[in-house]
């Protein structure tokens, strides 16, 4: 027992002459007596615990426990990461992992989602951005670290979790039971014509492939006639910045900014610009966004947006405006720190403000999200009603769309003023 106490003791010596030297780099601390003495409360009680709590506890725990609390005290996305979840943080750049397909963030200090992703069990079962998740399992989510309520919805598929959810304009809680599944990441969702000259795409996340999958579908929808492009970026929850930043190169002139971030030193203020010649320039764009539009969907819509490239319409985006960085430590765990803010070109902090549409439009979708009936029979209730035929594929879902359709009728309206001014 006493050596375990000595090691203890040694080790936040050691905690100590980690944070002195990493603060002389960032030049933070101004009490270094101060800090030792807070760095000496903490070895004193890991003795006091090892030596006398009632049951033997791993050191390893405790120091664990305590990162984890004060990783807590920052809020939002802060989290510590012991090995096991930093190496889980890769699955998704992987494309595949089990779970309910619900993409979270923290809002107010709830968990809140942010986006759920189509023909997943959270979509199907009627989860909407904006939920707040206040149970898991009946756990209370209060409090509990963004990384341990990720796991308790993650796991194998087939298992199931319950989700307690709070959603505005509801007067009751609202229970899920959800089975999860194998959760299988797409870049680009959808790619099509409509009226012979406007294409349309989907991006469901921006990932490694989205800058090559995309510019190659822009490419094919260019060789069937079309002319202008609208992309959807609804319930996008966004992904790399890295990707971000690539996309938006494909329709900015080199050295156009894109994004930068600020942080608490203002010497590593980073700017993000276009490097290369945009390949689509000659292309009208609009791009649609709604409350599920976060993080790298936002860097993008706010780049096309504050260098006219792009108009924008549907509702206001998320607001996930911050830099996480994540810092592997010396035993493969992991911090993920909020480092900085991003800001538009424009210098708009994105932080719980998001991006305001240029033209304001509200999702009024003939198929209705939630079927309470055979969802088959409502459909074919829905459609015959509009034109007496057949209920269409699924995928022609976005003929009525009326976002889709008014992104649409603002192309063709650009075009009509055009001619008309070119035959004037």
């Amino acid at each position: 027992m006493k050596k375990r106490i000595i090691g203890s003791v040694i080790l936040a010596f050691l905690l100590l002459a980690s944070v002195f030297s990493h603060a002389k780099d960032v030049n933070i601390v101004d009490d270094s007596k101060e800090l030792f003495k807070q760095i000496q409360l903490f070895a004193d009680s890991i003795t006091l615990i090892s030596a006398d709590y009632v049951e033997p506890v791993s050191v390893k725990d405790l120091v664990y426990g305590a990162i984890k609390g004060m990783m807590a005290t920052l809020g939002g996305y802060n989290q510590f990461l012991d090995p096991e979840s930093f190496k889980e943080i890769t699955e998704e750049t992987k494309g595949e992992f089990g779970g309910l397909g619900v993409s979270v963030g923290m809002r107010d200090g709830v968990l809140t989602v942010i986006s759920p992703m189509e023909d997943t069990p959270a979509y199907t079962a009627g989860i909407k951005s904006g939920d707040k998740i206040v149970k898991i399992d009946d756990e209370i989510t209060k409090d509990m670290p963004f990384d341990e309520a990720i796991k308790k919805m993650r796991g194998n598929p087939g298992t199931k979790v319950k989700l307690t959810i709070i959603r505005e304009g509801e007067n009751k809680i609202l229970e899920f039971l959800l089975a999860r599944a194998v959760i299988k990441l797409q870049s680009i969702k959808e790619s099509r014509i409509f009226d012979k000259s406007i294409g349309y795409i989907r991006i469901i996340e921006f990932q490694e492939k989205t800058t090559k999958d995309l510019a190659q579908n822009i490419i094919e929808l260019r060789n069937k006639g079309a002319k202008d492009i609208v992309l959807d970026l609804r319930n996008n929850p966004g992904g790399l910045l890295s990707a971000a930043i690539e996309v938006s190169d494909l329709f900015l002139p080199i050295e156009t900014m894109i994004v930068y971030t600020e942080g608490r030193n203002p010497e590593k203020r980073m700017e993000f610009r276009a490097k290369k010649e945009s390949k689509f320039d000659d292309m009208d764009m609009v791009l649609i966004v709604d409350n599920g539009s976060a993080s790298a969907a936002e860097i993008f819509a706010g780049a096309l947006k504050d260098n006219k490239r792009a108009l924008i319409i549907g509702v206001p985006t998320f607001g996930k405006g911050s830099v996480q960085t994540v810092i592997p430590l010396e035993d493969k765990s992991a911090l993920r720190l909020t480092t900085a803010d991003y800001y538009t070109p424009s210098g708009k902090n994105l932080r719980n403000k998001g991006i305001e549409p240029d033209v304001y439009v509200e999702k009024m979708s003939l198929i209705p999200e939630t079927f309470q009936e055979d969802q088959e029979e409502i459909k074919t209730k829905v459609f015959e009603k509009l034109d007496g035929k057949n209920p269409p594929k699924i995928e022609d879902k976005v003929k009525y769309d009326n976002q889709v359709q008014t992104a649409v009728s603002i192309l063709k309206g650009i075009k009509i003023f055009e001619k008309h001014k070119t035959d004037g």
